[in-house]
């Protein structure tokens, strides 16, 4: 049996809004849909910034620069640094448990579905390279299986500031355009992925941008790509773990 990527609509939610609708598509993956994995882009309803699970808030609210005070702030289910949303281009993919990827070390989940982000870049119109090394310290992974790449030496980072290995980046000028933080859980692999437009500005087209990027990574899983419907989670499950994200006690619990 071919495995199917499910490509969900586009939709557009609160901060809050997006991450819980990213870990839920994680949570409630089904048993009979093992051999699946599901792909989203979304949009965000106000200027917002999101950050790590294990970030300090006081550290998160310092990167915040004075010209988005008022934004909406979010800690994320996954890992990394502080990410501004307000000019990005931004998909999570979940990948059922048992496959290749989802089993592989972060360091090379991570690589495989930058190369795939890297490749449809490339035929968009915006040259690109991933980041092969780094300094001082070689690749390394963070709790949860979360990749912590060249940050496991120099602490946490603002997303699209410094690259990191495995980060998509310009060609010409190194700049950074695309970085993703990972969870795994018993029900699978949550990627979060971030593309900065203004780094990107080569882009023809961000629908085709979309197209190609589905039809890489479905390549990468070895699956064919399947356009789906929403799924219909638990009655009001969507609406209060919402609520749980958007809560004082889970920004500042660090």
């Amino acid at each position: 049996m071919t495995m199917k990527l499910e490509v969900l609509p586009v939709r557009t939610d609160s901060a809050a809004g997006n991450m819980a609708a990213d870990f839920l598509l994680l949570r409630r993956y089904p048993a009979e849909q093992a051999g699946r994995a599901r792909v989203r882009f979304y949009g965000w309803h106000r200027p917002s910034f999101s950050f790590g699970y294990s970030q300090k808030i006081a550290w998160v609210r310092a990167q915040i620069p004075a010209d988005a005070e008022g934004a909406d702030l979010v800690r994320r289910p996954t890992g990394g640094g502080v990410v501004d949303h307000r000019e990005d281009w931004t998909y999570a993919l979940v990948i059922s448990r048992g496959h290749e990827l989802e089993k592989a070390r972060a360091v090379e989940s991570y690589r495989s579905v930058h190369e795939a982000l890297r490749t449809a870049l490339a035929a968009c119109g915006q040259a690109a390279a991933l980041k092969e090394h780094c300094e001082p310290a070689a690749a390394a992974e963070g709790e949860g299986g979360e990749l912590a790449g060249c940050a496991a030496a120099k602490g946490p980072t603002v997303c699209f500031t410094r690259a990191e290995l495995y980060d998509v980046v310009d060609v010409t000028t190194g700049a950074k355009i695309a970085g993703a933080a990972q969870k795994r859980t018993k029900e699978g692999l949550l990627f979060q992925g971030s593309v900065w437009r203004p780094a990107a500005a080569g882009v023809r087209d961000w629908d085709e941008l979309r197209e190609v990027f589905v039809a890489e990574l479905a390549k990468v899983l070895g699956a064919e790509v399947e356009e789906t419907p929403w799924p219909e989670f638990r009655e009001g499950e969507h609406e209060a773990l919402t609520e749980q994200y958007a809560a004082q006690e889970w920004t500042e619990a660090r």
